[in-house]
């Protein structure tokens, strides 16, 4: 009984992780303005992908240029 017990909450375990990876998704915007705190952005057709109130993880862009410097 005990292993039947282990072994259902090890594959509820497994599926309760499955679906939480599941709902991350990549979205690439554009930073359209800044006000303050308020930053409007555009996703194109990503938006749908997102809902309001949603928590978001923000990646700064890299910086264009500032490669090495080629003498002669």
């Amino acid at each position: 009984m005990n292993k039947k017990i282990m072994a259902l909450a090890m594959a509820m375990a497994f599926t309760v992780g499955t679906v939480a990876v599941s709902f991350a998704s990549d979205v690439k915007c554009e930073v359209k303005s800044v006000a303050g705190s308020t930053v409007t952005l555009d996703c194109g057709g990503d938006a749908g992908k997102l809902a309001v109130g949603s928590t978001v993880k923000v990646k700064p862009g890299k910086k264009k240029g500032g490669g090495a410097i080629e003498g002669c």
